[in-house]
């Protein structure tokens, strides 16, 4: 092991530490007391509730545990969205999980509780996998409710996906296990089967308080709309239950009973562990993301036997083609080399930059997995296109555009592993979340932006030092570094993979050696959906 390896490696394990540790401050919700009143009504977390409900020993792959992170900070933050959601086995059957978080403002729908349960409708619907909904909610966030409510994109969308979800066949059941107000209250009612548990579950489109005020009733939450009411009196709920884990106990009898998903469509073997171990690459990935470092040794980590079959290994080297396995999954793998390589004409290529050759490489590799029905990895370390006039005068135009095209039209399963760099174009023709990869990671070394932090700083001061002095002002050396730094550390931060996370950018931020298996998991999900478009690129200029 040389020094740099362990300076490296050290450097990703303090940053999975400070993944832990933010994530463990997440899962505490809206806090301690806010959880102890779930315990006094004799309510699990939404954590809990998730946990008695999986398959022992399975493993759950939470999504966007980051959604909100350090934003709506003047109504006291929004932890996760409000929501705990991911991907998980009941009674042996992968399907989505959605659960409120009531300690959160009471479950309320702040803009970003929204955006993350329409992206996990999207995970059920592109894939075929049935959805869970647990709701204890009170509904939405009143006062943000300009930025929830009415748009295409807001809270409506999801009843209007609750139904053609139905129309397409897709399972889904919900639990009611706290307050469910409002036009929430379409959901349960536009799923498949609806639980509830007495004396918390509620079901109405206003509240005992609203009904008062509305036409002088008074009445109590429970004759309102509780378990009793909506089983035995209007039939709006399947069933009821005394306690949360009879309910849940329900699901998974439920779940038990479905159909299994028609035949996979993508070639799986059985898996083989990599030559290499995970966590070596740890050591591989430079603390400074303007470093070259050998793509193929992250790929020996986390293909299967270590085994890579490159396409086109002489041509177009900025970029690497070729086959290989994941957990038994054939993929085709699209990489970012980062190393300096030499082109074909013997001229030296930075690495991390999409040359001419490169991108007509890559579309072409991209072409034919989506040909041979073979499921796509991207793995992003791209700092964008090679810019100049020899790369002009070649039609780097041309042949980036030949490369998005190829992948915004493809038809096969994507999966997006930002490693490094994800800058301009480069995050486009590399599968970013513009070009509806059915999932998308980060790394804790992940930097998301149109282009790289000191060419911003250096231009954004550029521009406001030109304002400055349009003005008449006298701008010193000293107020110029001053500014300079502080663009530079706004930058950096909206650059940051938690920024980009809470921002549903990416699905989550993942430990290196789990990338195998969100891989796998997610191939594993598009394998329940064997509907598969025709794959057309429309006019291409070759």
């Amino acid at each position: 092991m040389n020094l740099d390896f362990n300076k490296n490696e050290d450097a990703m394990k303090m940053a999975l530490s400070q993944l832990r540790a933010r994530f463990e401050k997440i899962a505490q919700g809206g806090g301690k007391k806010a959880m102890e009143k779930q315990k006094e009504k004799n309510k699990l977390s939404p954590r809990e509730r998730i946990n008695y409900l999986i398959d022992k020993d399975s493993h759950f792959l939470e999504i966007a545990a980051f959604a909100g992170y350090e934003m709506y900070e003047e109504y006291g933050g929004c932890p996760a969205g409000g929501t705990v959601a991911g991907i998980g086995y009941v009674s042996g059957r992968q399907c989505v999980i959605v659960a409120n978080d009531q300690t959160v403002k009471a479950g309320a729908w702040f803009p970003i509780t929204g955006k993350k349960n329409l992206r996990m409708q999207e995970i059920s619907m592109e894939n075929n996998l049935p959805i869970i909904y647990l709701v204890d909610s009170a509904g939405v966030f009143l006062p943000m409710q300009d930025e929830i409510f009415p748009d295409k994109e807001h809270f409506g969308r999801i009843f209007r996906n609750n139904a053609q979800m139905s129309a397409k066949g897709i399972t889904q059941i919900a639990a009611v296990m706290g307050a469910c107000v409002a036009g929430g209250a379409y959901l349960p009612i536009m799923s498949d089967e609806t639980l509830m548990v007495e004396g918390n579950g509620s079901i109405y489109l206003a509240g005992s308080y609203l009904v008062k005020a509305a036409i002088g009733e008074d009445i109590d939450s429970e004759t309102l709309g509780g378990a009793v009411t909506h089983t035995e009196i209007s039939g709006i709920a399947d069933y009821k239950f005394n306690t949360e884990q009879e309910c849940l106990d329900q699901i998974k009898k439920i779940m038990g009973k479905l159909a299994p998903p028609d035949k996979n469509i993508y070639n799986h073997a059985s898996a083989l562990a990599p030559k290499k171990k995970p966590e070596e690459m740890y050591g591989i990935i430079p603390v400074d993301s303007s470093k070259a470092y050998d793509m193929l040794d992250i790929i020996g980590c986390l293909v299967d036997d270590s085994a890579f079959e490159q396409f086109k290994e002489d041509y177009g080297k900025t970029i690497l083609c070729g086959y290989a396995r994941v957990e038994g999954w054939a993929v085709g793998i699209v990489a970012n080399q980062r190393k300096i390589v030499k082109s074909k004409k013997g001229e030296m290529q930075m690495g991390g930059v999409i040359y001419n050759d490169s991108a007509d490489k890559a579309a072409r590799f991209i072409m034919n997995c989506n040909q041979k029905k073979i499921p796509l990895v991207f793995l992003q370390d791209v700092t964008g296109f090679m810019v100049g006039s020899r790369s002009e005068h070649a039609g780097i135009i041309k042949d980036g555009a030949k490369m998005v095209n190829a992948v915004a039209n493809s038809v096969v399963p994507k999966i997006t592993i930002i490693i490094g760099n994800s800058f301009g174009a480069g995050n486009y023709a590399m599968c970013g979340k513009a070009y509806d990869p059915r999932f998308i990671y980060a790394w804790p070394t992940a930097k998301i932006a149109v282009m790289g932090g000191d060419q911003a700083a250096k231009t954004l001061l550029q521009i406001q030092v030109s304002a400055l002095k349009s003005k008449g002002k006298q701008i010193t050396a000293e107020d110029e570094k001053k500014l300079l730094d502080e663009i530079k550390d706004r930058y950096e931060k909206q650059t940051s993979p938690y920024y980009a996370a809470s921002r549903l950018w990416i699905d989550a931020i993942i430990d290196p050696a789990d990338t195998r298996k969100a891989i796998a998991e997610g191939i594993r999900a598009a394998s329940n959906n064997p509907e598969i478009k025709e794959f057309k690129t429309g006019v291409i200029q070759v």
